[in-house]
């Protein structure tokens, strides 16, 4: 261990310092912690060796974090039990050999295609761009729901976080910014994307006191990489701010990160952003509004104080230092005098949706309910034509309840028997 230091260092004969450092870690740990190398590598930064070398100059300093022990991470929330990965394979329903396999250990993803890849993949024009929604094959997808119902979900996420978080909907989004003088809404850039696996493993280790070895599994089952082959299936745009976009995605896909479309994403992502969140809403406090997220949306309310400019250049600089990018093409900024709009919702005065959209709904209801529902399908499939009828209604009343108990009414003169 002496010698291979040294060579690894530079040095033709090992400093002293270097004999202390390996005698610090042969103490510590009799047996070589193979499946554990994080947990080595944060033990080696409290060591006296490491001190001494760090004195002598010769080895990268710690700047931005403090070493933690190497005592077990105490559990701070009621998450499943997962001392190993034979409990975690327990859990799962799987053997090892599955679980390796579908953690993607060996790192196949990369160029698996058809049968042997994990997700199916589906580009979607997407604001000038491309969109990459990867959903999960069924076996995969169960794994996932598992650890999402044992694991994430017994993690509280931050207040302000709305997006797929039960108790919590699109309407108590936009309803704190209802009346406001001022709303400004901005967007992140590929935000499932530019969550990277080592975030979510540290979330894992640190936040839900996993074990490194269950940690590094689990963050294996919960991200993925975009097959190559399948990259350059999608054609590059011509205009430069999309073609800057579509090279800053192939560079996020390239690595490991959070799949759009996994059940367990935007529980994963609502925790990673735990401390953007808490950023947010006091740098909003400091400006007398209000703020909150909804999946990549983000909504800030209050008065005259947000048109200058100031709360969205500082909103750039803590996502950025949080990760994230400011997509500049989505952010708005508008005064009661004009429609504001928080994640696609109405709230000059109270949360509903926009007038094209209620009218639309309004006439789609008279004209089957007046005409017969058969003559209103324009397209669609008449076997599920009600349902999208009536999942409009329910979506509107979501929204507003005093605008869908109006539509309820109307739809309840539709006979959809004949």
């Amino acid at each position: 261990m002496v010698r291979r230091t040294a060579v690894a260092l530079g040095y033709a004969r090992a400093p002293r310092w270097v004999g202390v450092l390996a005698g610090e870690v042969l103490s510590a740990y009799p047996e070589a912690p193979a499946d554990r190398p994080g947990e080595l590598g944060l033990f080696v930064r409290t060591t006296q060796g490491w001190a001494r070398g760090q004195a002598a100059d010769v080895l990268p300093r710690v700047v931005r974090w403090q070493p933690r022990g190497t005592a077990v991470v105490r559990r701070r929330f009621p998450v499943a039990e997962l001392p190993d990965l034979t409990a975690l394979a327990r859990l799962l329903d799987v053997d090892q050999g599955e679980l390796a396999w579908f953690a993607d250990l060996r790192g196949l993803e990369r160029a698996a295609t058809g049968p042997l890849a994990h997700y199916r993949w589906r580009a979607v024009a997407h604001g000038g761009g491309v969109r990459l929604l990867a959903a999960p094959k069924p076996r995969l997808k169960e794994i996932q729901r598992r650890l999402l119902r044992h694991v994430l979900a017994p993690i509280p996420v931050h207040e302000a976080a709305h997006g797929c978080v039960p108790g919590r909907s699109v309407r108590t989004a936009a309803a704190p910014h209802a009346g406001a003088g001022v709303v400004l809404t901005m967007d992140l850039e590929a935000f499932f994307t530019s969550i990277p696996a080592a975030r979510v493993q540290g979330l894992l280790q640190w936040t839900a006191g996993l074990t490194e070895p269950v940690a590094r599994t689990v963050t294996g089952l919960v991200t993925t990489v975009l097959p190559a082959p399948l990259w350059r299936r999608i054609p590059a745009p011509l205009d430069p701010g999309p073609l800057d976009r579509h090279r800053r995605l192939r560079g996020l896909l390239s690595a490991p990160h959070l799949p759009q479309g996994a059940p367990t994403s935007p529980a994963l992502a609502n925790l990673v952003c735990f401390r953007l969140d808490r950023r947010l809403a006091a740098l909003a406090a400091s400006f007398g509004a209000t703020y909150t997220r909804y999946v990549d949306d983000l909504s800030f309310s209050g008065g005259d104080g947000l048109r200058t400019g100031r709360l969205a250049e500082r909103v750039r600089l803590i996502a950025a230092d949080e990760g994230f990018r400011v997509n500049e093409a989505k952010t708005r900024t508008a005064t009661s005098a004009r429609r504001q709009a928080v994640v696609g919702v109405v709230v000059n005065a109270r949360p509903t949706l926009p007038r094209p959209e209620r009218d639309a709904l309004r006439a789609l209801l008279h004209n089957c309910a007046t005409h017969g529902w058969a003559s209103q399908t324009r397209g669609r499939d008449p076997a599920t034509f009600r349902d999208h009828v009536l999942g409009r209604v329910a979506w509107a009343a979501s929204v507003d309840p005093a605008f869908g108990a109006r539509l309820h009414a109307l739809a309840g003169r539709i006979d959809w028997s004949s």
